[in-house]
């Protein structure tokens, strides 16, 4: 009898040290020492078919929902996604707004930190989020123009015996905002980028609010997203803009919407009408539904800031339905909102982006880097490339980051880095553009754009600002959302015209700057943004529509290892989807022939 206590002692013993020695070696494994809970998803990527806009289509979703399912955990959890393809072609997941700490290995974009998940193969993403991030963040795929269909938001709540530094409000929602095509949208992509120069890439044919374009489309009503909602109650709304190539206006009828928060972060809450949401961003809002009962809409529509005298845009409104509980006679048809800007109301778009400003708090501080070690004038701009091949002269759409349009290479920029593989890519992308001109104005010089793969290379810690200057080459300004990988960064000003670095300076804020992970850079005009690069590994900066994308607006930044193992990258894990194919989709590599001009 003594002897089986000893053993049965001796057994519990062991298998205590059998679990410790299975979390020391997980946390190997896993490459993060995890603070809050651990939360584990399954996300089965295959093709389902859906019906709108009086057709029915198969398209690729993540567990046969459109949008995709909702993430939601606590500040300072981490999160486990097994993605298991069971489509037809490769795919990638990139997890939007989360820092991923040390950790590029699961950022997810396709050529830059991993090749895509090949048919009937799965793939564990580890998501790290900042210690500070907080609010509505999401993911999407990350290869060609598969985020169409595959996105999802992220909801990351206070952490537990913590709370929102607003009122409580007494419930919440997701509003995810897309885009919806007829077709196969990778197909129409890529018929696009085999014709000349003239072609564009497709144009939606209806949004969607939470995979539904609402009464004002075909074969729509009886569909559209509601919201039940009660009287007197306040309502989070936690919106996405998944759009692929729209910014967009926002609005309730008869509700004032009061902004708490934006990509993660809060911010002094302001009271608006409306708001303005590029593709890329997360905003949360909250609405309390203080109008008699009735039917409301929810409505949407694109902010154009192309010239008015393109056409060629998508003009549809999309609509959800509030609909408050009660007993009451419901009205014929909800009220539509009339404080919903129209589509070129540029200065209207404008002033809304100026009222956003950081918390600013002791529980909320504001680090805005003041010693800047790195400065870059970065120009954004839609050009074209010329090129020869076999005797035969043509031309393609390009887009461009100080001139350089980004080529796409056969293997990922982490792997290259992280086993100094040569030749994929090269160390000098300008800090500058080429030459100086009158970058918003009408006399354009010759096209001097170039396919390069060109990253940036940063030293652990240093101190960055950025101006990034928005042009008219081509005589095609807009906006442009640009989106950094792996960082927040604080926007600390913006204007219209050329970047003066006399006076703009000036008036800067430094004091409560909104703290972003996407920005908008206005239609002829420039944004100041700060950050501190201290999250060591390969980071995209991409442009978030992904027209620009697909022609070239984005590069690299690789931020080196800080000197200790605290400060460097993590260990790759155990597997990672091994590189076939370069997309079909992405403009053939003339690098052997390509003259710049």
């Amino acid at each position: 009898m003594q002897q089986s206590r000893k053993e049965a002692m001796g057994l519990k013993k062991m298998g205590f040290f059998l679990k410790l020695l299975v979390l020391v070696l997980m946390s190997g494994m896993l490459v993060c020492s995890v603070q809050g809970d651990a939360h584990y998803y399954d996300f089965v990527l295959k093709k389902s078919n859906f019906t709108r806009l009086c057709s029915t289509k198969s398209m690729l979703t993540v567990n046969e929902s459109f949008p995709g399912p909702v993430i939601r955990i606590h500040r300072g959890d981490t999160v486990y996604v097994n993605v298991q393809n069971e489509g037809d072609y490769g795919v990638t997941i990139h997890w939007h707004g989360v820092e991923q700490t040390r950790n590029p290995w699961s950022d997810g974009p396709e050529y830059i930190t991993q090749c895509s998940i090949q048919p009937r193969t799965n793939f564990t993403y580890e998501v790290i989020l900042g210690k500070d991030q907080e609010g509505t963040l999401w993911w999407h795929a990350h290869s060609n123009w598969t985020r169409a269909t595959v996105h999802g938001a992220i909801v990351v709540l206070p952490a537990e015996g913590t709370t929102y530094p607003y009122p409580k409000p007494d419930a919440e929602d997701v509003i995810v905002l897309a885009s919806w095509y007829k077709g196969d949208v990778n197909l129409l992509v890529q018929e696009a980028l085999l014709q000349n120069s003239t072609s564009s890439t497709p144009v939606s044919d209806a949004y969607t609010i939470n995979g539904q374009p609402g009464d004002f489309a075909a074969c729509s009503n009886g569909t559209t997203y509601r919201l039940l909602v009660d009287y007197g109650k306040t309502y989070l709304l936690r919106i996405v803009n998944a759009i692929m190539n729209s910014e967009t206006f926002f609005a309730i009828s008869g509700h004032n919407l009061t902004v708490v928060g934006t990509d993660g972060t809060y911010t002094k809450p302001f009271v608006t009408s409306f708001i303005m949401i590029a593709p890329g961003q997360t905003m949360d809002v909250l609405v309390t539904m203080d109008q008699a009962p009735s039917y409301y809409y929810i409505a949407a529509r694109q902010f154009v800031s192309e010239n008015p005298e393109v056409p060629d845009f998508d003009d549809s409104n999309v609509t959800a339905i509030i609909q408050y509980r009660g007993n009451y006679t419901p009205p014929a048809a909800p009220s539509f909102p009339a404080n919903l800007p129209a589509y070129h109301q540029l200065e209207v778009a404008y002033s809304f982006l100026s009222q956003f400003r950081s918390l600013a708090s002791p529980e909320h501080p504001v680090n805005v880097p003041l010693d800047i070690t790195t400065r870059m004038y970065i120009t954004v701009a839609m050009n074209s490339v010329v090129y020869e091949d076999e005797g035969t002269t043509g031309t393609y759409i390009a887009s461009s980051l100080n001139n350089i349009s980004f080529l796409n290479p056969e293997m990922d920029v982490l792997q290259a880095y992280y086993r100094h593989v040569a030749g994929v890519y090269t160390t000098d992308f300008p800090d500058h553009p080429s030459y100086y001109f009158n970058f918003t104005g009408y006399d354009m010089p010759s096209d001097v754009t170039m396919q390069a793969t060109k990253v940036k290379v940063l030293n652990y810690n240093e101190s960055v600002e950025i101006i990034f200057q928005g042009t008219n080459l081509q005589y095609t300004p807009e906006d442009h959302p640009l989106h950094l990988h792996g960082y927040t960064f604080y926007v600390i000003g913006s204007g219209y015209g050329v970047f003066d670095n006399e006076t703009d300076p000036q008036g800067f804020n430094l004091v409560d700057p909104p703290e972003r992970n996407t920005v908008t850079v206005p239609q002829n005009g420039w944004v100041a943004l700060r950050f501190v690069a201290n999250n060591p590994g390969v980071w995209l900066w991409h442009c978030h529509l992904d027209r620009h994308l697909t022609w070239g607006m984005d590069t690299v930044f690789i931020v080196k290892d800080g000197g200790t193992p605290e400060t460097s990258i993590l260990p790759p894990p155990a597997y990672m989807p091994p590189c076939q194919d370069p997309s079909p989709i992405v403009l053939e590599d003339f690098s052997d022939s390509v003259k710049a001009w």
